[in-house]
């Protein structure tokens, strides 16, 4: 994970020493273990390097190719042997990614996408064409910004100095704030008006006078894989998660592994053990880290850690959350938030994650991440149900509505009516009660932007792909849109990787029945019968975890002063987002213990403590943000830059 920058100024004079100082400063902690640059032609490059392979050590970024174009690289290259094969001599074994992805363009040009497989980020500058190229892998796990205007066109994978160093101030994107405030938002936008992202699985061709974004590749609907046992398709599982595990291992520090107890995070640790083992890993050694709250009833995960900690002979760094109750909300932060999520975790706990990572010396961590959502932890029949439906097998469809509605205690037709739901269009079905938009939000704001409010949510068409390969879609947009909001931290700087997000492990899933995924009365089913004898069976066959709700409403009981004030004051009120007498009522019900939405109430406070940020430091244009004394420890502030 390392940090470019690039900045195309079109009437060639390039971008003054004084700005690029500044950008290069900010990226400076993104990326310490080299400064690079490139600078030619109105065109000048920024490379931070942040190392995690030897390859990436060895590599000379920006690179140059030999056609002349110019590739700055963030990422890990999984099928590095693959290229090195299909190119035919032109580059070795143990070159660079960069210089494989270098030469991998000159031969393919922008085809040569699809090809690359793994976690990326890339800007190409094409000084014959005059154009700029920025790409992102399919999955979306890195992060690339944008912004173009009649002057010049900027890009970054660090989004602050796209914010701070503009030459224009920017307003807030309404559309990503709706998001935000619901099921995330769409994977092209950022919080500024202007500043975009470039989308998973696609390239963005930028020129002086157009600019096109581009697909380059998608999961096939077209593949099935249909085995005749249950123990093929295990085979098979065991040998795609095995490889993805094995990929992102790739390391020369000692890797670190986040175990939460759960299914998922035990499945990479105990996999990677076993691979460790067998000696087929680069990385050294593999740690973990274990968050834990002895004050939360529901979330007693020490016993389910501690598992698999017994079965490596290893304890892992065990961090108490339960500090991060006494957070802030974000109230009078001095630092710079490009985005809501960019708030600065409880100081204590990321002081123990800090001292954790640099006495083991970790520069990578392994997530859990997308294991729920793709291998059936969510068990819902309607997937399968739809499958049925669409393919007009009703005598199957009829068995399997009533092993289901047993299993969910269900009436069957009920069941129907949910899969039926799916296929109809938005203005003749009812929104789903945990897709309605929350009540606290203005009518007109909810109006304008209902589709974000909704989380995006297609309906399943009758005919073409199967209904659950759109669902897998529909599933992988929601998993990039909730990466696109992810922030990189500087404290500690770590290279973040997701064995459930590889892109052949994903295609797999995406070929095989829904039926082996999900079965009633056995959600994960085939991840319990494949990893059985791998995982301890206390784990696979736990109990789903409970969500944990009771933190967030204490949380709001002891900084119940600042909050009431800040309700009273709301600048997201007068922006036309939120019904502030709703809002406090709301969060009145969530003091005393009530019912209410209580992701999107906390998102909608921290959507507020973010936009007095911005307009405390200077940011916003033309945008009058008036702050109470007392709120949030600031004086009374009112801001209208031009």
């Amino acid at each position: 994970m390392s940090a470019q920058f690039g900045c195309w100024t079109f009437a060639g004079s390039g971008a003054s020493p004084e700005y690029l100082a500044k950008v290069g400063q900010t990226l400076c902690p993104y990326g310490p273990d080299a400064r690079t640059s490139y600078s030619r032609g109105g065109v000048d490059l920024l490379y931070r390097a942040f190392d995690t392979t030897t390859e990436s050590r060895a590599g000379i970024q920006p690179h140059v190719s030999e056609s002349g174009s110019v590739i700055t690289w963030d990422g890990r290259l999984d099928n590095r042997a693959e290229l090195v094969r299909l190119l035919g001599g032109v580059i070795s074994s143990d070159s660079s990614d960069v210089s494989i992805v270098g030469a991998a363009y000159q031969r393919w040009g922008t085809n040569c996408f699809a090809k690359l497989v793994g976690d990326w980020a890339l800007g190409i500058w094409n000084p014959t064409d005059r154009a700029v190229i920025l790409a992102k892998d399919p999955i979306g796990i890195r992060h690339l910004y944008y912004h173009l205007d009649s002057n010049r066109a900027v890009w970054s994978t660090i989004l602050d100095p796209l914010v701070l160093f503009s030459e224009k101030s920017v307003n807030i994107e309404e559309e990503y704030v709706a998001g935000w405030l619901s099921h995330f938002p769409a994977t092209h936008l950022t919080p500024h008006a202007g500043i975009r992202a470039v989308p998973a699985s696609s390239f963005v061709l930028l020129k002086s006078t157009s600019h096109k974004v581009l697909k380059y590749w998608d999961f096939d609907p077209s593949v099935k894989i249909r085995y005749r046992s249950d123990a093929e398709y295990e085979e098979h599982f065991r040998t795609v998660f095995t490889e993805s595990v094995r990929r992102r291992l790739r390391s020369d520090t000692p890797i670190l592994a986040e175990l939460s107890g759960g299914v998922d995070s035990s499945s990479i640790v105990c996999m990677a053990d076993s691979i460790i083992g067998r000696g087929d890993a680069l990385a050294p050694r593999l740690d973990t880290v274990s968050y834990y709250d002895d004050s939360e009833p529901n979330w007693n995960e020490r016993p389910y850690f501690t598992i698999v900690e017994r079965k490596r002979g290893r304890t892992g760094c065990h961090i108490d959350v339960a500090s991060a109750r006494a957070s802030s909300f974000g109230f009078e932060s001095d630092r710079f938030r490009a985005t809501p999520a960019s708030s600065v975790g409880p100081p204590e706990v990321t002081r123990q994650l800090q001292a954790c990572v640099m006495s083991q010396g970790n520069r990578v961590v392994l997530s859990g991440i997308g294991g729920d959502e793709f291998t059936g932890g969510l068990p819902t029949p309607a997937p399968e149900l739809a499958d049925l439906l669409a393919r007009g097998h009703l005598r199957t469809l009829a068995h399997q509505l009533k092993l289901w509605a047993l299993d969910k205690r269900k009436p069957w037709f009920h069941l129907l009516g949910e899969t039926v739901r799916r296929f109809l269009p938005p203005g003749f079905a009812s929104v789903p009660e945990l897709r309605r938009p929350a009540p606290w939000l203005a009518a007109d704001f909810v109006k304008r932007h209902l589709a974000a409010l909704t989380g995006y949510e297609p309906r399943l068409k009758l005919f073409g792909p199967l209904p659950s390969f759109q669902e897998h879609l529909s599933t992988l947009d929601a998993l990039r849109r909730q990466l696109s909001c992810t922030t990189v931290p500087s404290e500690p700087l770590l290279e973040k990787r997701y064995p459930y997000l590889d892109r052949d492990l994903l295609a797999f899933l995406c070929a095989i029945p829904r039926e082996q995924l999900v079965r009633p009365g056995q959600r994960r089913s085939l991840t319990r019968r494949a990893l059985a004898g791998i995982v301890p069976d206390a784990l696979l066959n736990r109990k789903r975890k409970a969500f944990v709700a009771r933190s967030p409403r204490l949380a709001i009981s002891e900084q119940w002063e600042s909050l009431a004030e800040m309700g009273r004051q709301m600048v997201t009120a007068p922006l036309g987002f939120v019904a502030s007498n709703t809002f406090r009522e709301a969060m009145d019900k969530a003091r005393t213990g009530q019912e209410v939405l209580i992701v999107p109430l906390l998102r909608t406070i921290e959507i507020e403590c973010w936009i007095r940020d911005l307009g405390r430091q200077g940011i916003l244009e033309r945008r009058a943000i008036k702050i109470a004394p007392g709120v949030g420890g600031v004086p009374r502030h009112e801001h209208a830059r031009s």
